[in-house]
């Protein structure tokens, strides 16, 4: 656990840098003090919350049936393998379009089991995809083991490593989007930096902490591929991963 005199605000150089990140629990603190779940699905017309939601059904839709070559590999995958592991997802239950402060996209919010996107952040299809597949891979944390969100900073520390790596975060294409790219043994390096600004986003801790933590988990959560079974850089690899996991889905089955 980080230790209470090491707790401060992020600067203002950790600030500028938390643009548009999937951060997971109590991504939203003002969210439990008011108690709002967020808007229905047919609540208005035309606003945020509607494109959200139509986002959220298209990525959820095509991730259900690979017929057509829209799919999302990736979100298919996490939806199967949190359903094999009892904790099926539902799309009234477990996601919620809301408006967020600041820029974050999406967060988990441990203490519901649910998803939040950000509708006033997510700007088109494929930032949906890639924030419901970030947060997917904490609820499948979330699910298949006891994660202490709120009180060991290692185990944020952990998911938000797994999540970077897997979720397609650190692709080479959105990599070059930022305009980072060339570095030796680049996706360790833009899994850790990620990985750190996601925590600072969420925990009123120094910047040093957060490093000490996702130092202390890396090698290990870096090597956690589940249920991916290896690390998907792009839709190619996660398909090949999702055809891996079906497999092995029927090979225990007939055990």
């Amino acid at each position: 656990m980080a230790g209470a005199a090491d707790e401060r605000p992020p600067g203002p150089a950790a600030e500028e840098q938390l643009q548009q990140q999937h951060v997971a629990c109590q991504v939203l603190p003002e969210r439990l003090a008011e108690g709002k779940p967020g808007q229905g699905f047919l609540s208005s017309f035309f606003t945020n919350n509607q494109k959200c939601q139509l986002m959220l059904l298209k990525t959820l839709e095509t991730s259900r049936s690979r017929g057509s070559g829209a799919w999302d590999p990736y979100v298919k995958l996490l939806l199967d393998a949190m359903k094999h592991s009892g904790c099926a997802v539902n799309r009234e239950r477990h996601f919620s379009c809301e408006d967020c402060n600041g820029n974050v996209s999406g967060g988990f919010d441990a203490s519901t089991s649910q998803i939040v996107l950000c509708q006033n952040n997510i700007r088109n299809q494929a930032h949906m995809n890639r924030v419901v597949t970030h947060e997917l891979i904490h609820a499948f944390d979330h699910c298949r083991a006891h994660v202490n969100w709120f009180t060991d900073v290692r185990h944020l520390a952990c998911s938000e490593v797994r999540a970077a790596n897997l979720s397609g975060d650190c692709s080479l294409i959105n990599e070059i989007f930022r305009l980072h790219f060339g570095l030796k043994q680049h996706h360790q390096t833009c899994v850790r930096d990620r990985a750190i600004l996601s925590i600072l986003a969420v925990r009123n801790i120094s910047k040093e902490v957060a490093q000490k933590a996702v130092d202390e988990v890396f090698e290990s959560c870096f090597n956690d591929h589940e249920p991916f079974g290896r690390i998907p850089h792009n839709k190619t690899y996660a398909r090949y991963a999702h055809r891996d996991f079906q497999n092995r889905d029927r090979y225990y089955s007939n055990i």
